[in-house]
């Protein structure tokens, strides 16, 4: 029986040449950037790095100068990276700048460079969706602002503008007069004048503006508008690539402005720009301002391209009146896991989701179903309806136990032909218009109680 010969030397080393060679991209590899995204908003800013492997990072806080400096281990500079720099935009209210640098071996050092002073979250998200693994960089501001009085001031802002419009008006109108040469034979009034003839002896000019519509009201509707979606969550996607959450931020933009042309009404918004909300926080928002609505508006999407048709839905506590209710809630309940939400964070919204629903009163939903009713009754006039009926589930955005709140489907985006319907601004002015009357009708019926505010 003879033995297999030994390799010689050189083949020995040839053999070890080639093990090393198969090792080293491995040894050398490290995770490799995808994309990196920036999303600046008044609330806070997101920044996000999308990588095909988990990332580990260590930041710290630097003040004189502010800055922001991140450590992400694993990684090589890229041109990926690098984008990052030109991302920031100039009006981004807490990112001056950022500079990217391979600080050591594998370690790439982010400094980001502040305008003010914040409080930042930092969280991992594993692949969802689209998406792969996220390393999430959440910077919010240090002192939060007070939203109710920021919007009060608002308003108070928009009365002293058109008082001030009107007194412009008014004195050009006046002096228009003043400079006029006499008269000297009576002419006909002009027709548009007929209704408010001069008096003799004196000289016509408009009623200045009354100081009850100059001075503040003392009772102010606020209806929140919550856009769905948003940010890193782009919400369902139509045949042609219409996103839904750039329909549903338009609508709600332009109803907060319907709203605010009414003489007790203010509109707030969850988000008024492209950026990320989770949903308690769009609850706490409401609650904040102590909302005396609460809209959450939304495209709807289906696996069947056929369906079409406005829906609206408000909160129940017995299940869903449908299983396709049922479906649609847990979808967008499931936003957060897209948007990307700090676990911690989530973990706590949880317990107070829980705690809100078992406050949400009979009261509270019985209101939903009249305001949703109210609503829904207009879409009819302005397309075909899902469901002739306002729906029942649990949507996790409809858990304020206080506020009357309905979540509107304006159409299917997943059906082609609405989802033209939806991309055109006058069919979206149409509902907008029906969304403002159904609310109109609704307060009308139901005048909101009294509110403390400490201002």
């Amino acid at each position: 029986m003879s033995s297999a010969p030994h390799p010689t030397r050189r083949q020995a080393l040839r053999a070890g040449s080639l093990v090393l060679l198969l090792q080293r991209p491995l040894l050398a590899s490290g995770a490799e950037i995808v994309a990196v995204r920036v999303w600046p908003a008044a609330d806070y800013t997101r920044v996000t790095l999308e990588s095909d492997a988990p990332l580990a990072a260590k930041h710290s806080l630097f003040s004189g100068p502010d800055r922001l400096v991140i450590d992400v281990d694993g990684l090589e500079l890229s041109p990926q990276l690098r984008e990052l720099v030109g991302k920031v935009r100039s009006d981004d209210p807490f990112i001056a700048g950022v500079r990217v640098g391979q600080n050591q071996p594998r370690i790439v050092r982010l400094v980001i460079d502040l305008k003010q002073p914040i409080a930042p979250q930092v969280f991992t998200l594993v692949p969802v969706a689209a998406y792969q693994h996220r390393m999430v960089f959440d910077l919010y501001p240090s002192q939060a602002r007070d939203p109710l009085l920021e919007l009060i001031r608002e308003k108070e802002r928009a009365e002293q503008q058109a008082a001030g419009a009107v007194r412009d008006a008014l004195g050009e109108f006046i002096g228009k007069v003043e400079s006029a040469p006499p008269v000297r034979a009576p002419v006909p009034a002009p027709v548009a004048a007929a209704s408010a003839p001069a008096v003799a002896g004196q000289t016509a000019v408009p009623k200045p503006p009354s100081a009850e519509i100059l001075r503040k009201v003392d009772r102010l509707v606020i209806v929140a508008l919550d856009p769905g979606h948003g940010g890193e969550d782009p919400g369902a996607v139509g045949p042609s690539g219409l996103r839904e959450k750039d329909v549903v931020l338009s609508v709600a933009l332009a109803l907060r402005d319907k709203l605010n042309a009414q003489p007790n009404m203010r509109a707030f918004l969850t988000r008024d720009a492209d950026y990320f909300v989770p949903l308690g926080e769009r609850v706490r928002k409401a609650r904040r301002v102590q909302a005396d609505l609460f809209v959450s508006i939304h495209a709807d999407a289906f696996t069947n391209r056929a369906a079409r048709g406005a829906s609206v839905f408000a909160l129940s506590d017995r299940g869903a009146t449908s299983a396709a209710a049922r479906w649609l809630a847990d979808k967008e309940n499931a936003a957060d896991a897209v948007g990307g939400v700090n676990v911690k964070a989530a973990t706590r919204d949880a317990h107070v989701m829980r705690a809100l629903l078992d406050m949400s009163t009979t009261a509270q939903i019985k209101d939903s179903l009249r305001i949703g009713a109210d609503v829904l009754g207009q879409l009819d006039r302005v397309g075909r309806l899902h469901k002739p009926r306002v729906e029942q589930a649990s949507f996790a955005v409809l858990k304020a136990p206080d506020i009357p709140s309905i979540l509107v489907e304006t159409a299917f985006i997943s059906n082609r032909e609405e989802e033209a319907q939806l991309a055109d601004p006058a069919y979206r002015a149409k509902l907008v218009d029906a969304l403002l009357t159904g609310i109109k009708r609704y307060f009308a019926k139901n005048p909101p109680l009294a509110r403390n505010r400490q201002l």
